[in-house]
């Protein structure tokens, strides 16, 4: 397994993870499956804040991605971070998300941020819920039924945890630069 930054050339292998989990997954969603173009823009605008994007490797091709985006663009929300981890079906179950994640978590606390949430989608994702809780995220709560999607209900898990010192002292730099007031 190889990790390394994603590039404007892993669009298209993005787009194909992803869009199996727009089709057939709980954890995202979204259900239109974004064209390569899309996952390229998507790129370009996490890092543009200097935050993780990355991908991992089996034998030469992606297999899976994650990264940390803005929690949201309201100023004081500039110290946190919203985790997505997603894996090609074929890669399931092999530690890719594991270590995608771990990385995410240390590039992330190595900007000076203080929370990563998990948004999770489906409270029968057992596995994304396994692997945050393995990382040291907490539980929050269950959002019932607030998702239509593969002719049911589902359910968001948000999960939290909290990078750097947390809320146990300030920060000691200045955060993402967010637009919102």
């Amino acid at each position: 397994m190889i990790l390394r930054p994603a590039t404007e050339a892993d669009a298209p292998a993005l787009a194909a993870i992803y869009g199996d989990a727009c089709l057939h997954g709980s954890g995202t969603f979204e259900e239109i499956v974004p064209e390569p173009a899309e996952m390229a823009r998507r790129l370009a605008a996490v890092t543009a804040h200097g935050l993780p994007y990355l991908v991992a490797e089996l034998d030469r091709a992606v297999a899976a991605f994650a990264y940390a985006a803005p929690f949201r663009q309201r100023s004081a929300y500039r110290f946190t971070v919203e985790d997505s981890v997603y894996v090609a079906p074929s890669a399931k179950g092999r530690g890719l998300g594991r270590a995608l994640l771990t990385r995410v978590i240390a590039d992330s606390e190595a900007k000076g941020l203080r929370q990563m949430l998990a948004v999770i989608g489906g409270s029968d994702n057992a596995g994304s819920i396994a692997l945050h809780r393995g990382l040291g995220f907490e539980m929050l709560g269950t959002m019932p039924a607030v998702g239509f999607k593969l002719g049911r209900w589902m359910d968001v898990v948000m999960m939290q945890r909290a990078l750097n010192a947390g809320s146990a002292t300030p920060p000691d730099r200045p955060g993402l630069a967010l637009s919102g007031g």
